[in-house]
């Protein structure tokens, strides 16, 4: 491979001179706008175009690139075309080699992420033994391979004169999590040969800037756009393809909450999800088609790879819930509730019209119900959290829903369960099926032994089997998606048997690393907070922990089949079972974390941060000074200054601007970032209004003019919400003037007494 890649270097470097010297030539040529659409090279397409609309900012109209003009379209495919060829044999994105993604006999391939570049990219390249054309035939069916895809529209095809085609595609994507909305891409995409053989599919969004028609709107869905991307697929000697992979786009991340951002600007999570994806399932196929790869349970790998991406799409279905599919969300449903209940009463748009739904449905009408919710979660690494709730499924889950969930495929199977932990306890048996080539993926059935305690039980006790899908479980792969989905089965396990997925989703949160130094007392304070003892001056990016933590986002989603009948109490029982869930995955999280990320990371207050001394000095004696009493500095042991009796103090301190109405928050201690659930970056211009429920703010709007007249107030307790939409009570509340050495006011502090998540 090393050497095929040395050959390759040398024929691209020869390419580049031999293009640089063309496209001078041709600038000297091009004249007259008429050109462009008379030459169909890709040179002559794109030098005309750059040349002319230095010359004439009007001569690419839109009008040229309509639908109806193939010649318009032609235009911007092999504009696409040559941007794309920069990117993946050039140096128009600054690639870096992803760490954890070394080159390698038995590595997927070499794996790139761009470095500030607008949107987000990744590249990869590596050889496969399939021909050209099947490679490309693989790469343009994405949903077989991109989990995220939901679907993908063909909605023209136009053949070009050089034996390529143009097609215009609408396509949509899942939401990543519940608390963001799925994206859709109206993209070009064009096919073409080149000269040496090789095969090339480019892509690009057609936008109001590159001309084209308008695609469909869809409603519930943000549109993002794909920057020239695509597949350079080169034929090798002796049989086989070498492949350049490159994915570019803007997922338009500004419409989600700030502190789900990083899912949306990461190039790493890009590069798993699809580059190497696209990637690893090329060369997963080639290995099935050598006929070296084993059967599981007497089936062919094709039968088997159907389930797990049934099982993938069932999850991703039942996390986005779209209208279209049937799904409406429970009317009785608190809209403040941190756990959403979704039904679907048209069940047969999502198991598909080849699959048998009758055992889930009995005539007196049902349908679907899914409880689903999300959470931040810190310093626990997602593979590590996944791996664990496989191994250790009697952690978490309740053998009465799971007798529930594999019941709804019997006969007479509909009764809720009461919430006592009788019969089906036994030991669970994971009996593996398949994995893919990388071992990142693998599909299981999971045999729960049923072992009744009463003689009823005993008698009515039976195995209980789950088909289960495990994915991203290596720590060592960077932006890995960790993901963990099983639907209940039979004994027959048949080909064509109805799925009703459930699990867990953990997408990390890349830490942002090009935060813009400010000059606020904030930053400064967050200066304060220093990784180690070293005095190497290397700063981390610290949480709400106070600790420089890893964050993720949790998705969880159950599902459950219904007679109409029991729809309440099934509601009522969904519920209450993803919140005991959600409960049971914060106490293994905390079990698991690496304590608190060890002992060699502390916090310290360095020498050369006044301010951030000031802040925390001028909060201490302001309480001192309005109650005649020091702050009762809990958990404080060993801290040896001010700003450390403010950082570890275990009730929740937020720090406000002083301009009323409107307060945005500014800093808090660490027990305010774990209340907020939000970073110290995030924190910013953060409204107060949005965490102090109603009464909490009508509390605090009429002590108003006492706290600035006398100085400080007592509140009632209350209930809170954090940055992710969890609710926290706390006792008391306590709202003090923070005022500086010249006694001028700086900000207005509010301590949350013995707080807890609900």
């Amino acid at each position: 491979m090393n050497k095929l890649l040395m050959e390759e270097n040398d024929r691209l470097q020869k390419q580049v001179s031999r293009l640089v010297f063309d496209n001078g030539y041709m600038k000297n040529r091009l004249h007259s706008p008429s050109v462009a659409t008379t030459d169909t090279s890709c040179e002559s397409v794109v030098t005309s175009g750059q040349h002319n609309q230095q010359q004439n900012p009007a001569v690419l109209h839109p009008p040229q690139r309509d639908a109806n003009n193939p010649a318009g379209l032609l235009a911007i495919a092999e504009e696409t075309l040559a941007e794309f060829m920069s990117k993946a044999t050039g140096t128009a994105v600054n690639w870096v080699q992803m760490v954890g993604m070394k080159p390698g006999p038995d590595s997927v391939g070499i794996i790139a992420v761009s470095h500030n570049c607008s949107g987000v990219a990744a590249r990869a390249c590596g050889l496969v033994s399939l021909e050209p054309t099947k490679v490309a035939e693989i790469l343009k069916d994405r949903a077989s391979w991109y989990r995220d895809c939901r679907h993908v529209d063909v909605l023209h095809v136009i053949p070009t004169g050089n034996g390529g085609t143009i097609e215009l595609i609408y396509m949509q994507t899942y939401a990543l999590t519940t608390l963001a909305e799925p994206r859709d891409f109206w993209t070009l995409r064009y096919t073409s040969g080149l000269d040496d053989g090789s095969l090339v599919i480019c892509e690009r969004s057609l936008t109001q800037s590159t001309g084209g028609p308008s695609g469909p709107n869809t409603p519930n869905f943000i549109r993002a756009e794909v920057l020239p991307s695509g597949y350079l697929i080169r034929p090798c000697d002796g049989g086989g393809s070498m492949i350049y992979i490159v994915d570019h786009v803007n997922l338009n991340a500004c419409s989600v909450p700030e502190v789900l951002r990083p899912l949306y600007e990461s190039p790493k999570i890009l590069a798993q999800k699809m580059t190497a994806a696209a990637l690893r399932h090329i060369r997963q196929i080639a290995h099935e088609s050598s006929g070296e790869m084993p059967y599981g349970a007497g089936r062919q790998p094709a039968v088997l790879r159907t389930f797990s991406q049934r099982l993938s799409r069932g999850f991703n279905d039942a996390v986005s819930g779209f209208p279209d599919d049937g799904w409406s969300c429970l009317l009785n449903t608190d809209g403040a509730e941190d756990i959403t209940v979704t039904i679907n009463s048209s069940p047969n748009k999502l198991v598909g019209s080849h699959v048998s739904a009758s055992p889930l449905f009995s005539a007196m009408g049902g349908g679907i119900m899914c409880a689903k919710a999300s959470m931040l979660l810190q310093n626990v690494p997602p593979a590590l959290l996944v791996r664990f709730l496989r191994e250790h499924r009697s952690e978490w889950a309740d053998p009465g829903i799971d007798a529930y969930s594999v019941a709804s495929l019997r006969a007479n199977p509909y009764t809720v369960p009461g919430l006592r932990a009788g019969g089906f306890m036994g030991n669970q048996v994971i009996l593996p099926l398949a994995r893919t080539l990388e071992h990142e993926e693998s599909l299981e059935v999971i045999r729960l032994e049923g072992h009744g305690f009463s003689h009823e039980e005993v008698l009515m006790s039976r195995d209980m089997f789950l088909l289960q899908l495990c994915s991203g479980v290596d720590e060592d792969a960077p932006g890995a998606c960790a993901q963990l989905v099983f639907a209940p089965i039979d004994e027959s396990f048949a080909d064509d048997a109805p799925l009703l997925p459930s699990g867990f989703r953990v997408i990390p949160l890349d830490a942002k690393t090009d935060v813009p130094t400010a000059t606020t007392r904030t930053l400064d304070l967050a200066s304060a907070l220093e990784v180690g003892s070293g005095g190497s001056g290397m700063r981390a990016s610290c949480d709400g922990s106070g600790t420089c933590a890893t964050r993720s986002v949790l998705t969880i989603a159950f599902q459950f089949s219904f007679e109409n009948h029991l729809r309440e109490s099934v509601a009522a029982m969904a519920k209450q079972y993803v919140r005991g869930v959600m409960a049971s995955v914060q106490r293994v999280a905390m079990a698991i974390a690496p304590s608190r990320l060890g002992s060699r990371i502390e916090l310290k207050h360095p020498p050369g941060s006044p301010e951030a001394l000031a802040l925390a000095t001028w909060i201490g004696r302001s309480y001192r000074a309005h109650t005649g009493t020091e702050i009762r500095w809990s958990d404080t042991e060993g801290a040896d200054s001010p700003l450390m009796l403010f950082w570890k103090h275990s009730d929740a301190i937020l720090c406000c601007s002083l301009k009323p109405p409107a307060f945005t928050l500014k800093f808090a201690n660490s027990a305010g970032f774990d209340i907020l659930e939000t970073t110290m970056v995030n924190i910013q211009d953060l409204p107060l209004e949005a965490v102090l429920d109603e009464e909490g703010q009508k509390a605090l709007s009429a002590q108003l003019p006492a706290i600035m007249q006398q100085g400080l107030a007592y509140l009632p307790g209350g209930v809170c919400r954090s940055s992710m939409g969890r609710q926290a009570s706390y006792e008391q509340a306590v709202a003090w003037k923070v005022v500086g050495d010249d006694g001028a006011p700086q900000c207005l502090a509010l301590m949350l007494a013995n707080w807890t998540f609900i």
